[in-house]
């Protein structure tokens, strides 16, 4: 009995030192760092919640509640090591948990122990009915037993919603060790589901054509998936196909990438349906298990500034080597992980060192005029859009937005003319975009001129997009410059009620009312839009002045102190 207190007590302590977090941050007491870590758990602050519930564990290292939350903290943040310490320590006391089967069979999945994974899986200590059916495949590839792999992965394809994980996986297997028919066959088996339709699926598909000499039908696939604007990893591909190289089959290199994939393809799978704090834990364990898995890499990037993490963002952004195909996306991801996170100039220095290494690329370009655009640095911006629509040598749809993103900097600097042609060139592109529909009509609108043209547009845009209180509010105000006050009334408040704080829907709003007689509800209406004039975040177009005016003497009478037209009625024939 004493020598089994003394092996618990000893490892205990080593666990505790495992955990210590680092710069020797001073616990305080196990409720107040427990309590922390929830807090910082609930905030979504993984880099402080992994450090309180480290801290915890070490006042009370036999609590299971605090030992699974602390290594979920751990696989959030990329260290499966520690996490795999807790799950050790959790199984060892005889508690179950889905985290902490996951951290060691990531563990044992890295030290490639496959006799032991397969163990721990038919022990019912795996992760789940798909998860665990995948590892067991994998792992019995990685014993040199193909023919039980693939009957595992057949008898997994065989219950429901499965089917599609477990071909694709069977399809990569079998080109993991050179059966590069059968998994083309597989691949190009329409019945088999889109796991092979994906960007990553289609790639490895190209790789198992080439090897097996069929490079027009690899181009040929790369064309249709992605059409003639490729990124510069789809490109490399291309180029090596049409100088007929036989491209070699890399996605997966063996039994321990195929474990990755497993955990990345579930991630992939589950990132527009599970919540991001979920998926995260699949894109950390493929990362760990294959620390080049670039697309792994993206993904935990991209989960982890939705999450608010930008700084953890920024970190495994750069990650991605520069020689790699994915660099420039990746260093675009970085650039707004930057943004979110307040360092504009450091964002903008990515970008612009990425348009001198990466400059044949449209989206470097476009992604640059953005941020200038969001800076209000528009002659910049307007720079960067002319760049990247320099690049394609031929006009498609897709170039709308360019030009719609580069009339708006032009409408800002007051250069109309460049900014209609522009909003026009968007609309020859995307005839009913109802974004460029409402703006084009709204600036014609200000500016009181082709109003006709300016209502039909903006109907247009309100037809498409009925919630939008933008459009709806552009609606109600071209009738009212049109003079059809009446109209206008239903559409404002509509208008109203979608963008119920916005100061100018609200000042509109008193403006239609005044010129229907409804006086009283004008000055209030004029009281609303001043409460919600933020010096902050307040629109350009707001003036504040220019409302208190209202409200002192009258909309009448401040339109006839700036000379402009008085309120005129619109004759019943329109």
């Amino acid at each position: 009995m004493a020598h089994s207190s003394m092996k618990r007590l000893l490892g205990s302590a080593a666990l505790a030192l495992c955990l210590m977090a680092p710069g020797g941050v001073v616990a305080n007491s196990l409720a107040g760092d427990y309590l922390a870590g929830r807090q910082a758990s609930f905030d979504g602050d993984i880099q402080a919640a992994a450090s309180y519930y480290g801290q915890a564990v070490m006042f009370d290292p036999e609590n299971p509640v605090i030992l699974e939350r602390a290594a979920l903290a751990e696989i959030s943040l990329g260290d499966v090591e520690r996490a795999a310490a807790l799950a050790t320590k959790m199984v060892n006391d005889g508690h179950r948990s889905q985290v902490a089967h996951m951290a060691i069979i990531a563990q044992l999945a890295a030290s490639e122990d496959y006799d032991s994974l397969i163990a721990q899986v038919n022990d019912e200590r795996g992760v789940g009915p798909l998860v665990d059916g995948l590892l067991l495949a994998w792992s019995q590839l990685g014993q040199g037993d193909m023919s039980a792999a693939l009957v595992q992965l057949d008898d997994l394809s065989n219950q429901q919603g499965l089917r599609n994980f477990a071909m694709y996986h069977k399809a990569l297997a079998l080109a993991s060790v050179g059966d590069f028919e059968s998994a083309a066959a597989i691949l190009e088996d329409a019945g088999t589901g889109g796991m092979q339709l994906t960007r990553r699926g289609v790639m490895a598909h190209v790789e198992v054509l080439s090897q097996l000499g069929r490079n027009a039908d690899a181009q040929t696939l790369i064309e249709t998936a992605f059409g003639a604007e490729l990124d510069p990893g789809l490109s490399l591909m291309r180029d090596a196909l049409q100088a007929g190289e036989a491209i070699p089959f890399t996605h997966i290199r063996g039994a321990r990438d195929g474990l990755a994939e497993t955990f990345y393809t579930l991630a992939a799978a589950l990132a527009n349906e599970a919540n991001d704090e979920f998926t995260l834990l699949y894109t950390r364990v493929a990362e760990y298990l294959r620390p080049d898995h670039i697309d792994a890499i993206l993904l935990t990037a991209s989960l982890l500034d939705d999450m608010g993490q930008s700084e953890l963002a920024v970190k495994a952004y750069a990650e991605v080597p520069e020689d790699h195909p994915a660099f420039h996306a990746a260093e675009l991801g970085r650039a707004a992980a930057l943004r979110d996170s307040d360092k504009v100039d450091a964002a903008v220095e990515v970008l612009q060192r990425l348009a001198k290494t990466h400059g044949d690329q449209p989206i470097v370009h476009s992604t640059l005029g953005d941020t200038m655009r969001q800076l209000e640095r528009y002659d910049e911006a307007i720079g960067a859009y002319t760049q990247a629509l320099a690049l394609f040598e031929e006009e498609s749809q897709s170039q709308w937005f360019l030009h719609y993103a580069r009339a708006i900097s032009y409408e800002r600097l007051d250069r109309w003319d460049e900014a209609e042609a522009d909003f026009r060139a968007a609309l020859d592109l995307n005839p009913e975009q109802p974004q460029v529909l409402n703006y084009l009509g709204y600036s014609l609108v200000e500016k009181q001129i082709k109003l006709d043209e300016a209502l039909d547009m903006i109907e247009r845009a309100a037809a498409a997009r009925p919630d939008s209180g933008y459009i709806i509010d552009s609606l109600g105000w071209v009738l009212y410059r049109l003079g059809r006050y009446k109209e206008a009334v239903g559409h404002m408040e509509r208008a109203a009620e979608l963008m119920p704080v916005d100061p100018i829907v609200n000042d509109h709003l008193g403006d239609v009312y005044w010129a229907v007689g409804r006086k009283t509800e004008a000055r209030f209406q004029w009281r609303r839009a001043l409460s919600f004039v933020v010096y902050e975040s307040t629109a350009e177009e707001v003036d504040a002045d220019r409302i208190r005016a209202k409200l002192d003497v009258g909309l009448d009478q401040v339109l006839a102190d700036e000379g402009a037209p008085p309120l005129q009625v619109a004759n019943d024939d329109g």
